[in-house]
């Protein structure tokens, strides 16, 4: 997933913006939906994303942060969640050089 977004600890970022990343992994148990083939006994990956691009538009100033509210919101939205992995990644961040981006990852078992 990318994203526009006000992250990072000095003025400029959180005042101009930039390009994130986001990937994610989730583990569930998903043997309701298995026989029922219905959406609402599931993890619906579009309501991830809407849950997700709603903690990217509130700035923080650690990308730890920002990781630790994702997986917060979706393990309180989704209870049958097992396992979260989450990657947010600044692209391009403003470190004086060529860097691709600069990535925090965080891991969160039941």
């Amino acid at each position: 997933m990318r994203f526009y977004a006000h992250h990072g600890c000095f003025e400029e970022e959180q005042a101009i913006g930039t390009w994130f990343e986001v990937s994610l992994r989730i583990k569930a148990d998903t043997t309701k939906a298995e026989t029922s083939d219905q959406v609402g006994d599931t993890v619906n990956y579009a309501d991830i994303y809407t849950l997700i691009q709603n903690e990217m538009r509130h700035p923080s100033h650690l990308l730890e942060h920002v990781a630790r509210r994702m997986i917060n919101t979706l393990k309180s939205h989704y209870p049958t969640i097992e396992q979260i992995w989450v990657c947010v990644a600044k692209l391009n961040p403003p470190l004086g050089g060529e860097v691709g981006s600069s990535a925090v990852e965080l891991d969160w078992n039941r």
